[in-house]
C-alpha cells in the first residue's frame, strides 16, 4: 500500500533503507543547462535550499509540475551540461502529493516520467490527505539525506504552510543537503524561506529535426516559459523560453524566432501534460516505487 504520512514511522522505514551518498563537490548550485539562465543565476539555484514553483492555473500545473521533476533531475550535477539528467547515480525522489492534486490535476503517468528522462521507479510516491499531512511527510523527506530531491505538491493555500512552515522546511534542505521543491497549485505567492521562486507555463513545442516525412507528427522537446520572480539572494527577476534535452538530462535555450524559419511550425499543443493523467496508470515504462 502507499504509505499515509498520518503514519511517518512508515516512512521512515521505507528511507532507512538508503544510504547516505558520497559528498557532491562543486559550489553546491544546481546548474539548469540553459546558459542564460545559469549566467544570470550566477551558476545555478542552490541545492541544499527550499525552492517554490507556481502554477497560475490547473492547466499550467503539468509545465510546473515538469519543471519541478527536471530540476530534481539536475539536482546532482555540479556544473551546466557536465551530467546527464540520471544524476546523482540513480537515488529516488520523494514525491508528496495532496489527495485533492490528483482530482483536479490527474495522477502521476509513468510513461510521462519516462519521456522527460526519469525512470519511474526512482519516484518514491506519498499521497497525503490534507495540507498538514503533506507538511508531515514532507518534513521527514527533506532531513533525509539519502534522496535525490524531494517534491512537494500541496493543493491550494493550506493554513500550516506559512513562513515558519516553509522555514523548517528551508532548515531541513540545508541540513540534509537535499533540493527541496514545494509544487504550488491555486495558491496566491506568499512571504516564504524559499531561496528562489519560480512562475512555469507551457509553451507550444516545436516538432523534430531531420527528415520532414519521418518528423510530420513526431512531438518536439517540451518547452517552458520560466519566471524568476524572487531571488532570496539578490538576484533580479528574469523570464526565459526554455526547452528540455531528455537526452542529456539539460535545460537548453529555446530556439530564436530567426531561427525557426525553416523548421516545422509548432506542434498545437504543449507536450509537457504526459507526465500527469487520469487516472493514473503504470505502463510498460514502468512503476512507480511505494513508500512504506
Amino acid at each position: 500500500m502507499v504509505a499515509r504520512p498520518t503514519l511517518p514511522e512508515a516512512l521512515r522505514r521505507s528511507l532507512a533503507g538508503w544510504t547516505r551518498p558520497p559528498a557532491i563537490g562543486g559550489n553546491g548550485l544546481v546548474a539548469l543547462g540553459a546558459a542564460s539562465v545559469d549566467a544570470w543565476l550566477g551558476g545555478g539555484i542552490p541545492r541544499a535550499a527550499l525552492h517554490e514553483v507556481f502554477a497560475e492555473r490547473t492547466a499550467d500545473v503539468a509545465a510546473a509540475t515538469g519543471f519541478a521533476l527536471a530540476i530534481a533531475l539536475r539536482s546532482g550535477a555540479p556544473a551546466a551540461g557536465t551530467l546527464t539528467g540520471k544524476g546523482e547515480g540513480g537515488r529516488p525522489i520523494l514525491w508528496v502529493r495532496q489527495d485533492f492534486a490528483e482530482v483536479e490535476a490527474g495522477g502521476v503517468h509513468p510513461p510521462g516520467l519516462a519521456e522527460l528522462g526519469l525512470d519511474p521507479g526512482r519516484i518514491l510516491l506519498v499521497r497525503a490527505r490534507d495540507g498538514a499531512a503533506v507538511l508531515r511527510a514532507a518534513a521527514e523527506g527533506a532531513r533525509c539525506p539519502a534522496l535525490a530531491a524531494v517534491l512537494i505538491q500541496p493543493w491550494g493555500e493550506p493554513r500550516l504552510l506559512d513562513l515558519t512552515a516553509t522555514r523548517r522546511l528551508s532548515l531541513a534542505a540545508a541540513g540534509s543537503g537535499v533540493l527541496t521543491v514545494l509544487l504550488r497549485a491555486a495558491a496566491t505567492p506568499a512571504p516564504s524561506a524559499a531561496a528562489t521562486r519560480w512562475a512555469v507555463l507551457p509553451l507550444p513545442s516545436h516538432a523534430g529535426e531531420g527528415d520532414a516525412a519521418e518528423w510530420a507528427n513526431a512531438p518536439g522537446r517540451p518547452a517552458f516559459a520560466i519566471r524568476l520572480l524572487r531571488h532570496r539572494g539578490g538576484v533580479a527577476e528574469g523570464e526565459w523560453r526554455v526547452e528540455w534535452n531528455r537526452d542529456q538530462g539539460c535545460f537548453e535555450d529555446g530556439t530564436a524566432p530567426d531561427a525557426r524559419r525553416d523548421r516545422p511550425a509548432p506542434l498545437p499543443r504543449p507536450v509537457v501534460p504526459l507526465l500527469l493523467d487520469r487516472p493514473a496508470a503504470a505502463g510498460k515504462a514502468g512503476r512507480l516505487r511505494r513508500a512504506g
